[in-house]
């Protein structure tokens, strides 16, 4: 029996994937087996020594200590791309509120409630201070072309935009979905100097940490509108006031509003709704619980952030998941104490990310001594070390 321990409302639909024969699912679970959840943060959380996997019900992992989690061997899934197009909807909304003046167009109409029959009339007169433009025949530019920014790209192209993308890292699935008219720029100099509107499509890590800038801000046109629906520390903000106030930026829409930007002026504050619909939780539930079952059951890791991906078809024996620093002579190492304990290996999958080995060793014996996974832990580097039995 596995317990799983929810730390946010997870879709049912996603939960009712775990059969309850052989899983227990509660948000208040001693010594969880996984936990599965959204933005609940667990920086501060004390894990039991039980915990295998934790999956995000989405695509960031902020929220989660990695390498804390990577020390203990703690398998940390996220779910790319399964809430892509709710993002990219948002984004297109993005779009709109950036060119057109709605959010303080409504706010003001709002405000002649009571004027009975002069409504009409004011509306008239007060709608001129609303004028946009149209996003049709302008060029977005899109930094980062990962499954949401694909999605957006092909989008805006389909209304009428001249679409130019940027990703020194662009997968070639990614790469294969993308429109042949999206024009792919090699250096992020010449994709900002072109652009009207920049849409940010790209993680947040310490290399990305304020990747908008004021050297970046300085290769951008004027009256260009930035988008933010990836995450808020992307942007630079005391760069940003400064674009703002001198005219560079004519409208800044971000996702990830804080105490700062909901006063500077020309800022359009979303509260992180990208991926707030239905069918994005939906899908988010159903591919964490998905790759989090594969994982007990079998040890395969699909969409790990802090794990290589590591995929084998069981043989009917008994399997030893295994763990270690990536350091030379661990496979002999781990070889002889199975020779040692009679264990002829069937098959065998190696796999690296990073400082991480990954080995998943079926035999042919459909029951295995407890005993040596002791001896598996006594390795000098090995960090986690799991039997299922046949």
């Amino acid at each position: 029996m596995f317990k799983i321990q929810t730390l946010n409302k997870i879709d049912t639909e996603g939960l009712s994937l775990f059969p309850l024969d052989n899983y227990e699912i509660a948000s208040e679970i001693p010594h969880p087996d996984a936990i599965v959840l959204r933005s609940f943060n667990m920086h501060e959380m004390e894990f039991s020594t039980s915990l295998k996997a934790i999956a995000r019900a989405g695509a960031g992992v902020n929220n989660i200590p990695i390498d804390k989690c990577t020390e203990k061997g703690i398998v940390v899934f996220n779910t790319p791309g399964a809430n892509a197009n709710g993002v990219k909807e948002l984004v297109i909304a993005g779009l709109l509120l950036a060119s057109r003046d709605i959010t303080e167009g409504v706010l003001w109409t709002k405000t002649l409630a009571g004027k009975g029959q002069e409504v009409p009339a004011l509306i008239e007169q007060g709608k001129k201070n609303f004028a946009g433009q149209e996003i049709q025949g302008k060029t977005l530019a899109v930094v980062g072309l990962g499954a949401i920014g694909v999605l957006v790209a092909n989008a805006a192209h389909s209304m009428g935009m001249k679409v130019i993308g940027y990703d020194p890292y662009m997968s070639v699935k990614q790469a294969l979905k993308l429109s042949n008219q999206v024009k792919f720029v090699k250096g992020i100099q010449a994709l900002l100097s072109q652009a009207d509107y920049i849409t940010l499509n790209i993680p947040l890590t310490p290399e990305t940490k304020n990747y908008i800038n004021k050297e970046k801000f300085g290769m951008m046109k004027n009256d260009v509108r930035i988008l933010n629906f990836a995450r808020g520390g992307l942007v630079d903000l005391d760069a940003l006031g400064e674009a703002i106030e001198s005219g560079k930026v004519a409208r800044y829409v971000t996702d990830f509003p804080n105490e700062r930007t909901l006063t500077m002026k020309n800022v359009i504050a979303i509260p992180h709704l990208g991926a707030s619909t239905k069918e994005s939780e939906t899908n988010c539930a159903i591919m964490a619980v998905s790759q989090l079952k594969d994982f007990l059951a079998d040890g395969n890791i699909k969409n790990s952030v802090n794990f290589p991906e590591a995929q084998m078809d069981r043989n009917g024996g008994a399997r030893i998941l295994i763990a270690n620093q990536n350091i030379p002579n661990m496979v002999s190492q781990i070889s002889n104490v199975l020779a040692s304990e009679g264990l002829n290996i069937d098959n065998m999958l190696n796999k690296k990310h990073e400082n991480i080995a990954y080995n998943i060793i079926d035999v042919a014996r459909a029951s295995i001594n407890p005993e040596i996974k002791t001896k598996l832990e006594a390795i000098k580097g090995v960090i986690m070390v799991r039997i299922i039995q046949a």
